[in-house]
């Protein structure tokens, strides 16, 4: 599907635009011409951090998904037109500090999204799509109550897809899930085109270095050594791109009322994960063979840990032309060298020093 000529011009709107997917759906929404709006959280250190570049092309509406009136007057924007798409991807995305911010994940992310919902429907908005970013954290671990009702590859890997069961292990899975249901509830009551998206594990550019890929990079940047959690969970990693592109391709091709999930279509562990970051640094320069230490404080609280994720994308690749283009290895490089060259976007903000 050629995006540019759906996209010229007509407005949208993001939340979490200055986050780590957000900011890169503004990079392309602004290349493709789009007239993007952006809802970004007011601090006192201020914002823009990752969309500063686009600040000639873009509206910013400053506010908090959890004040209903700064949502409220920030849609307005889109009184007036047909056709507009609202990206909802502001959210409490880490799945540890969930469990260290229960109160702020679920207000965030349950209340910021009907806050959204709630607003359209006030307003009156006539919109083109609405889409909820979830998360395939939603689907937890197989109950095997419901063993049956699962698909599995030909080797015994569960096969995650809009049919599969959802178990959610983490206050940040719960919550996402309920704003899921939110997000379908209003398509159900008021007819409003929502569609909710689940991407499977992302990386890339520009992501905290909380997350599995930064903490590794950052620290094979910094010392002779990684410290991380369970390396056991397999994940379907997903790069940045390739995330974005499956948004769009939903947004303007998806059945309104319907779930969409993707990702690479392959899982790997995070053992070996680690071990190909490290050996493709290595290749290029950046370290000399880190050595991976284990450290028990970094593993998730109880059983709450997802032991494995593994995505079947075949509905969004039939109905869209979405598949995903960037491999492993060559994300792998590419994020390596944003960390590489933007120390001082996140040497403030690891958790390992």
């Amino acid at each position: 599907m050629e995006l540019e000529p759906r996209l010229s011009e007509r407005p949208v709107f993001v939340t979490g635009a200055d986050g780590f997917i957000g900011s890169h759906l503004v990079d392309t929404l602004c290349e493709m011409g789009a007239n993007v709006h952006v809802f970004v959280r007011a601090t006192s250190s201020g914002e823009l951090n990752n969309i500063r570049h686009h600040a000639e092309k873009i509206t910013v509406h400053r506010g908090d998904l959890r004040d209903k009136h700064s949502v409220r007057e920030a849609l307005t924007a889109l009184q007036g037109t047909d056709d507009a798409i609202i990206f909802h991807l502001g959210a409490q995305a880490h799945v540890g500090e969930s469990w260290d911010r229960p109160y702020e994940t679920l207000d965030t992310n349950v209340m910021g999204t009907m806050n959204l919902l709630q607003s359209i429907v006030d307003l009156d908005l006539d919109i083109y799509k609405f889409d909820t970013a979830g998360t395939s954290e939603e689907y937890g671990n197989v109950n095997e109550e419901m063993l049956e009702k699962h698909e599995f590859e030909e080797d015994g890997r569960v096969i995650l897809s809009e049919r599969s069961p959802v178990n959610p292990t983490s206050v940040y899975a719960t919550s996402k899930l309920a704003a899921d249901f939110l997000t379908m509830n209003y398509h159900d009551a008021y007819d409003v085109p929502t569609v909710t998206t689940r991407m499977f594990n992302n990386y890339g550019p520009r992501q905290n270095p909380r997350y599995i890929t930064g903490t590794i990079i950052t620290q094979a940047l910094e010392r002779d050594f990684v410290e991380l959690g369970n390396l056991e969970p397999k994940r379907d990693m997903c790069f940045a791109q390739d995330g974005v592109r499956g948004h769009l391709h939903v947004a303007l091709e998806g059945n309104p009322g319907e779930q969409y999930v993707y990702g690479y279509g392959e899982n790997i562990s995070m053992q070996e994960w680690t071990e190909m970051i490290l050996r493709i640094g290595t290749e290029e320069g950046y370290w000399d063979n880190p050595e991976i230490v284990q450290d028990e404080s970094r593993f998730r609280p109880g059983d709450s840990d997802v032991e494995e994720l593994l995505v079947g994308h075949e509905k969004i690749t039939e109905e869209t032309g979405w598949q995903p283009q960037v491999s492993w290895e060559d994300g792998i490089r590419r994020t390596i060298d944003w960390y590489a060259a933007n120390r001082e976007a996140w040497f403030g903000r690891v958790d390992w020093r």
